[in-house]
């Protein structure tokens, strides 16, 4: 070890996560204080904060780093990334058209102003973007991923879905690109759906919105036990997901004329989302259904006291009024 270089940090057994980035960030301090002049150093602790989230102070680090090697494009990019994620677009505009004044073919700036043009609604100025990058690097996955945002946004659905598969041959392992297809597949009814829905969820297992992708596709195509199964193990990994309880109690009253049990999914729904309207609604259809006529009028209030233009609660509680049920003041019913 040289004289004047500090002994690196060491890790205790019960050392944390959040310790260890701590005692990293101290150990680039010290390092700091000896060269303040290196660019580097100030990058190596922006990436540090930036693992902790700390990204304000990460701007910072790499602020300093810019000023210090102007030229660098690699900073510029991280400069305009950090700028991103925190959604300040012009200043990562900023970062980025310069990266390109100093590397005009740098694929990595083409495709982020590609994706903020994009966000702004400029599809043609993204589709220049992207294809420039393209064409100096035909492989690029995040380029076709792009394009087929756009061609989705602009309603082309044939060519959106070419472009996403074209992402996901350049990289299998796209979640992003996969997810889309799914959907998009979804829309056309095409079975193959249900396979890129699959993929999506093994690179991501714990995503949701492609569990709940696979399990609207699943309900709305009369696989009732796989819809019922994964939205079970949407609840398994988000306990606080209202929409998967309540779309399992419309699949068991709806397709498989179990009301009893539907009833059962409703009343979880309600339980995470005491305003979720249609809930109440539909738990009032379960109890209608069982012959608890006065509990689904309390049910329909209830909906209907939440959203007081909801037509079909309305209806409902006129029916039963016919019926010969007193309506009287909804009291919440479990």
């Amino acid at each position: 070890m040289a004289c004047n270089e500090p002994p690196a940090a060491t890790l205790s057994p019960t050392t944390s996560p959040v310790d260890s980035v701590a005692l990293a960030i101290r150990s680039v301090e010290q390092r700091i204080v000896s060269s303040p002049g290196d660019a580097a150093l100030y990058v190596e602790r922006a990436k540090l904060y930036m693992s902790i989230d700390s990204l304000k102070l990460a701007i910072n680090d790499v602020q300093r780093a810019v000023a210090l090697d102007s030229n660098d494009v690699e900073k510029r990019i991280l400069l305009g990334n950090l700028y991103y994620t925190t959604v300040q677009v012009d200043k990562a505009t900023t970062q980025f058209d310069r990266a390109l004044a100093l590397d005009q073919e740098n694929t990595e700036a083409l495709l982020k102003l590609a994706e903020i043009k994009l966000v702004l609604r400029d599809h043609n100025g993204s589709l220049e973007l992207v294809n420039k990058a393209l064409r100096k690097d035909p492989n690029l996955a995040k380029g076709y991923y792009l394009k087929g945002w756009v061609y989705m946004e602009m309603g082309d659905t044939a060519t959106a879905i070419s472009s996403y598969r074209t992402a996901t041959e350049q990289d299998p392992q796209d979640y992003q690109s996969f997810l889309q297809l799914g959907l998009l597949s979804a829309g056309q009814d095409d079975p193959l759906a249900l396979q890129y829905l699959n993929t999506a969820i093994e690179l991501r297992p714990y995503s949701v919105e492609a569990h709940y992708a696979k399990a609207m596709f699943a309900q709305e195509h009369g696989k009732d036990s796989l819809a019922l199964d994964t939205y079970a193990r949407i609840m398994a990994i988000d306990s606080n997901n209202a929409l998967a309880p309540y779309n399992s109690g419309y699949v068991r009253m709806e397709h498989l004329n179990d009301p009893g049990r539907a009833k059962a999914d409703f009343s979880k729904a309600i339980a995470l989302n005491t305003n979720y309207y249609p809930a109440w609604y539909n738990r009032g259809v379960a109890m209608e259904r069982t012959g608890q006529l006065d509990s689904a009028a309390a049910n329909y209030q209830i909906a209907l006291r939440i959203e007081p233009g909801f037509t079909d609660a309305a209806v409902a509680l006129d029916r039963l009024a016919k019926q010969g049920v007193r309506i009287k003041m909804a009291r919440t019913t479990k």
